[in-house]
């Protein structure tokens, strides 16, 4: 299709890049935290799985993204409970010491902020859909100084839904006063972000990190391996 008025953007694994480092600020809060109780390996490990089992669950995964801060306590507290430790101090501490590493961590991927000055300066409307808790995303929308670049900023905490709940892009559409066939979706989740676009007629472009298509259900209409490509 020809280029788009409007381009709508995830932003957490989008254009800033919150899982490199990931696995090290764990182990490295395990570390810095270890009484000899546990090995900090075997600690992460706990973590890990206890780490999947919470994500994986909606119910959890939504009050976990509107409180990063207490998912992560209830996630190590439960890692403790499972290698029998009982030391609810030192779990929190591995937990707050993790979030501090992990937002300092977070960086734009190469190329996504001169992306968004490109698609700026060619005068198309931009608006940023991100869920999670409203403090967190805030500040990541200050910290790199995102807000520049957008006609709209839709923050879940903020506006009451998230993706992929429909009122998020009608909103975003109504905003930057665009027609759906004339608009495209970036993000990385297929589930929040693709699908919801393609039910509303936009132009879904899929962030794939390594390119590969999707092996089923939700077809975006394009997969790209980073946002820079889209210039």
């Amino acid at each position: 299709m020809s280029g788009p008025d409007a381009i709508f953007f995830d932003m957490d694994g989008t254009i800033l890049d919150w899982q490199t480092g990931m696995e090290e600020s764990w182990l490295a809060a395990c570390e810095a935290h270890c009484d000899g109780s546990f090995t900090p390996a075997k600690m992460h490990e706990a973590i890990r799985v206890r780490r999947t089992w919470f994500w994986d669950d909606a119910e959890r995964a939504y009050r976990g993204r509107m409180d990063l801060d207490g998912a992560s306590r209830e996630i190590v507290r439960h890692a403790f409970a499972d290698l029998g430790l009982d030391a609810a101090d030192r779990a929190r501490r591995i937990a707050d010491d993790y979030r501090a590493r992990r937002t300092a961590a977070i960086e734009p991927y190469p190329g996504a902020i001169e992306t968004l000055e490109a698609l700026r300066a060619r005068g198309i409307a931009m608006a940023l859909i991100t869920n999670g808790e409203a403090r967190n995303q805030r500040r990541s929308v200050e910290r790199f100084a995102l807000e520049r670049y957008f006609d709209c900023i839709v923050i879940e905490g903020e506006f009451g839904v998230g993706k992929p709940d429909e009122r998020v892009f009608r909103h975003a559409l109504s905003a930057t006063d665009s027609d759906p066939a004339r608009a495209w979706m970036v993000g990385d989740n297929l589930e929040a972000d693709i699908a919801p676009a393609v039910r509303l007629g936009l132009h879904a472009v899929w962030v794939s990190g390594d390119g590969a298509a999707p092996t089923d259900g939700v077809r975006p209409h394009r997969i790209v391996r980073s946002i820079a490509e889209l210039v």
